[in-house]
């Protein structure tokens, strides 16, 4: 018995220190010192047949043994640990003269973006459905079911986009087709507005664009009045401008409505007294509005014995100009980042 502990102990030995990694190391210990299949243990079932005297010899060379290959084993285990520790620490060492990573950077809504959501909120508290519609219009919705026939010189006035080899296609010149289109799609009574993109074959300058936004907004139901529009008009300036804000109403002619007006509310800037964003007048001019024209009416299939409508439509762009203090619209559509970030 004293032999073959001492050959398990020369083996033991030889095969810790042939270990070559933690596992491998494991997979050893296992081996030998095993509660039920390892070596020694089963090695050591062996002492109940012995004599009492041989017993006691061999189980304290038993022990020493024990005691000998966990020490041997433990000292292997913390070598690797240490080796682990020591290249952990070379992979994960910061070398503080090495620059900064840059910083990332997260994008953000585009200005005409954030007053657009501000108003889609505004009018959705109100009942308004929000509507979106398509950029690439007819001439029908564009144009003649809006009261404005061919030969109508509103037509000029809107420098359009034709499609080529599409004469009755255009790019839309504004938010309006939608009027129609809803009132053909859901009848009356009807509350929407309608937020999009629009286009017109512009001389650019720090006032003009090709590519602007608009927002269009159609009230139709029966008993509406012009104190309506006003009514909505007052809201929504008072919102964008603050509760001292007023508004005034000039006559103005749109093909589609009538009567028709010139929205105008005090400047902000200089709250009426006069400056130079309001060309010392006291008054912006932020948008037009009116009665549905009956001829709108009957093309939306709507009775306008019956139902009467107000109809007003704002430029978001210009909105987002005087709200941001931007002097040149170009540089809303130009994608300069170094504008855009400021926002």
């Amino acid at each position: 018995m004293e032999h073959k502990l001492e050959e398990l102990k020369k083996d033991a030995l030889q095969a810790v220190k042939a270990a070559k990694d933690k596992l491998h190391l494991e997979e050893v210990a296992n081996k030998l010192l095993g509660r039920k299949q390892g070596e020694l243990t089963i090695l050591l079932k062996g002492l109940k047949d012995l004599s009492d005297e041989m017993r006691k010899s061999a189980g304290q060379l038993a022990n020493e043994v024990k005691q000998t290959i966990e020490e041997a084993i433990n000292v292997k285990r913390n070598t690797f640990e240490a080796e682990e520790m020591k290249t952990r620490l070379v992979e994960e060492k910061i070398d503080i003269s090495v620059p900064a990573l840059p910083k990332k950077t997260r994008g953000h809504l585009h200005p005409n973006t954030i007053v657009q959501r501000d108003l889609e909120d505004l009018f959705s508290s109100m009942g308004f459905t929000v509507l979106d519609g398509p950029e690439l219009e007819s001439d029908y919705y564009n144009f003649t079911a809006l009261n404005i026939p061919e030969t109508h010189p509103a037509r000029d006035m809107q420098d359009t986009f034709y499609i080529k080899g599409h004469a009755n296609w255009v790019m839309r010149t504004h938010t309006s087709p939608m009027q129609v289109r809803a009132m053909q799609k859901y009848g009356a009574p009807l509350r929407v507005v309608v937020l999009g993109k629009c286009f017109r074959n512009e001389a650019t300058d720090v006032r003009h664009e090709h590519t602007f936004y608009q927002m269009e907004g159609l009230v139709v139901d029966e008993n509406i009045t012009f104190s309506h529009l006003k009514g909505v008009l007052e809201i929504v300036a008072k919102h964008l401008y603050g509760d001292d804000t007023q508004v005034r109403l000039r006559p103005k002619f749109y093909p589609f409505v009538e009567p028709g007006v010139n929205g105008e509310v005090t400047c902000f800037t200089c709250q009426g007294k006069g400056c130079r964003l309001c060309k010392n007048s006291g008054w912006l001019e932020i948008f037009g509005a009116g009665l549905v024209h009956p001829n709108v009416l009957k093309e939306g299939g709507i009775d306008p014995e019956k139902y009467q409508g107000f109809a007003f439509g704002f430029g978001l762009t210009r909105l987002a100009m005087l709200q941001y203090g931007i002097d040149d619209i170009r540089l809303l559509e130009s994608g300069n980042l170094s504008f855009l970030e400021q926002f």
